[in-house]
């Protein structure tokens, strides 16, 4: 029996901004609970929500990233439910009018692309976040308010491969275009995952799994596939029914929440308190010009420009700021195979074992050049420019410090002929082998020059004056 996976994704994502979406209690992350609060994120009585336009203009960019149409008028409305983790008993979003409406975004996906059918996207805000410890629960307002972008698409994927492959370049856009730092190791993206089997064309029965971070998604998707698969395996189908469910890391397994038969009646009305803000054609376009390049243009530009290939190019593209540092490299002039290289070799590998971001990297691109010119001029050998490229991002100090007379590569031609010569001269039982027929000997002697020069030596010019002086003998 042949059953086709059908996946809808509700991406929720903080955003950045200096203060929250209703209030000027500071948006920022804190492991100390509760001291980024303001009377709006507790619901003091008399309390008025002030919209943060920095927010409103970051959606509307999202909106346009996403092709989705925009309105002619941003507009709230308040979603009423009882939660201990939402103050006011209501939560402001938008529901009447979202931002962006019937959207559609290619993604990259494997060795080609992925169109993806956008919903709807609208701006919210977050509720505060519970803890629970043992039987007692904690209420940690900081997150109370937080400008929340939740991304609706319609149920378009069919692999746990391809709704990742979306999340994380979803990731990718909110942090090129500066929508949301997009923080996994934060908590900063949830998502609630929609699936459903088939045997036909038609989409069979719903079920929702809530609050799902990242870094479970696959395993989540993965099990709750395979719940419903076991259950048709087993003429069981019926009892697959419309519900939400939600992850138990512990179990590793989805667990019933409630039902769902009916759509929840959460009494949508306008949100009195907070004007419509109209959405000019002059504003559309000055946000319109400020989206950056987007990581799939910068893909296919890394690969059919620069002929990097297509696990170099999205190893660049995984952060922003890594993109940005090489091409901050092309621009001073690095060539890009040269500059993918070293990025993705010495400088993420040592930020990988430092754990620290490349905005904290102390070797910045013109020290990068400048060793590569070293190298290129002969005044540096690849293994000595290693070691300088360590020794700069452990220091931050000037590459020229780290080179010497002492250590410079010896590129000198009479210097190196000389050494040559000698150890041709002192080697005259390999020398008689190579001649009779082991070429293979040819490495002995660069070895020995290598050597004699404590690792100094031009490689290059050494291989060429050894041929030389050997054919010349021959």
């Amino acid at each position: 029996m042949e059953l086709t996976p059908t996946i809808g994704i509700e991406m929720h994502c903080e955003m950045k901004s200096h203060s929250k979406v209703f209030s000027t209690a500071r948006n920022t992350y804190s492991e100390e609970a509760n001291i980024h609060v303001a009377p709006v994120d507790i619901a003091l009585p008399g309390i008025l929500p002030v919209v943060n336009y920095e927010c409103v203009k970051k959606a509307i960019k999202a909106a346009f990233i996403l092709n989705c149409e925009v309105p002619k008028w941003m507009m709230f409305d308040r979603k009423n439910y009882y939660y201990p983790d939402l103050p006011k008993g209501y939560q402001i979003t938008q529901n009447r009018e979202p931002v962006g409406q019937n959207g559609k975004i290619t993604i990259p996906f494997a060795e080609k692309e992925l169109e993806v059918f956008i919903h709807d996207i609208h701006l919210e805000e977050d509720t505060a976040q519970l803890e629970h410890i043992g039987e007692v629960s904690y209420i940690n307002y900081n997150r109370s308010g937080v400008p929340l972008l939740e991304l609706v698409t319609e149920p378009c994927f069919h692999s746990k491969e391809e709704v990742v492959a979306f999340i994380e370049y979803i990731r990718r856009v909110y942090q090129y275009a500066d929508i949301s730092d997009a923080d996994v190791a934060k908590g900063q993206i949830r998502c609630d995952v929609n699936i459903s089997l088939s045997k036909t064309e038609e989409l069979g029965v719903k079920v929702e799994v809530k609050g799902v971070s990242f870094l479970a998604l696959a395993d989540v998707i993965d099990y709750e596939i395979k719940r419903q698969m076991d259950l048709f395996a087993k003429g069981k189908e019926q009892e697959i029914i419309q519900e939400t469910r939600r992850w138990d890391e512990s179990q590793c397994e989805t667990i019933h929440m409630r039902s769902k038969a009916n759509a929840i009646d959460y009494k949508y009305f306008a949100e009195p308190n907070i004007p419509t803000i109209p959405i000019s054609e002059e504003w559309k376009e000055e946000i319109r010009n400020e989206i950056p390049v987007m990581p799939l243009e910068r893909l296919k530009r890394y690969m059919n420009d620069y002929g990097l290939s297509r696990v170099e190019s999205n190893t660049l593209l995984k952060e922003k700021e890594i993109s940005d540092y090489f091409e901050t490299c092309l621009r001073i002039g690095i060539d890009a195979k040269i500059a993918c290289n070293w990025i993705t070799g010495s400088v993420l590998g040592y930020m990988n074992k430092e754990g620290i971001p490349i905005t904290k990297v102390l070797l910045k691109p013109a020290d990068l050049n400048f060793i590569i010119e070293r190298i290129q001029d002969g005044t540096l050998s690849s293994k000595q420019a290693k070691e300088i490229v360590l020794q700069v991002l452990q220091t931050g100090k000037n590459p020229s410090e780290f080179i010497t007379l002492d250590s410079a590569q010896i590129s000198d031609e009479t210097l190196l002929e000389a050494m040559c010569d000698e150890i041709i001269l002192n080697n005259q039982a390999q020398k008689e082998a190579y001649l009779n027929g082991k070429s293979n000997l040819f490495e002995f002697f660069v070895g020995q020059v290598m050597k004699m020069s404590k690792g100094k030596a031009n490689p290059v010019k050494t291989r060429e004056i050894l041929k030389k002086k050997l054919d010349e003998i021959c």
